[in-house]
């Protein structure tokens, strides 16, 4: 047992946590931007994308992982979809059963989790090479920091665009709209998701001088 990696060893910690900052999926990496788009005018369809990009993530590639020996190289990508396909599809199903509402304003966009750049990528530069262990805190770590990012613009595309916080009436209750003000009606359009990540993008890239560098 001693000479075992520790479950959450330092190298470990770093999957969870670089992909928060310096390795984000959406701010660094640039993937994952049409979800960002389009799920992102309410705070409630945000968190629940978030979450399921999580968990299809996170089990993907931990079941990918162990099944790495297995796998005949030629047709890897076929196997990756299916276990993706197969995720996809328990999650669509736990949201109808028991989140139907939000399942609905996501609409097709659960289903496009199978196309996200992110989760075939993380499969393809992770999964297959290295144990589940790790695999499955890089899937946690790289849906988080995607996750991030929709919540950060989903929070500031709803209070700005319709006043609201997950539907309570923020700036109704603090009286700001006594002093004149009116929601903006273009945050809730799609350019200022793309508009407001490229903010994202400046800040970050101006606090993160080491920030990794993508061709």
């Amino acid at each position: 047992m001693s000479g075992k990696e520790p479950l959450f060893s330092s190298k470990n910690i770093k999957l969870l946590t670089e992909p928060l900052n310096k390795s984000n999926p959406i701010t660094v990496l640039v993937l994952g931007i049409c979800s960002a788009l389009a799920v992102t005018v309410k705070l409630e369809p945000s968190v629940v994308m978030a979450v399921s990009v999580m968990a299809v993530l996170a089990v993907s590639n931990m079941v990918i992982s162990a099944m790495r020996s297995y796998i005949p190289p030629r047709i890897r990508i076929i196997v990756q979809l299916v276990v993706i396909a197969t995720m996809v599809i328990l999650v669509d199903q736990v949201l109808k059963a028991f989140a139907y509402d939000v399942s609905k304003q996501l609409s097709v966009f659960v289903g496009l989790i199978i196309t996200n750049c992110i989760i075939m990528g993380r499969l393809e530069a992770f999964a297959l090479g290295n144990k589940p262990w790790p695999s499955f805190l890089d899937g946690i770590g790289n849906a988080a920091g995607y996750g991030l990012i929709l919540v950060i613009v989903a929070f500031f595309r709803e209070l700005l665009g319709s006043g609201t916080i997950w539907g309570y009436p923020v700036l109704e209750k603090i009286g700001l709209y006594k002093t004149g003000y009116v929601n903006n009606g273009m945050m809730i359009l799609p350019p200022m998701a793309l508009i407001t990540v490229g903010i994202i993008i400046w800040i970050q890239r101006g606090k993160n001088k080491d920030l990794i560098e993508t061709n």
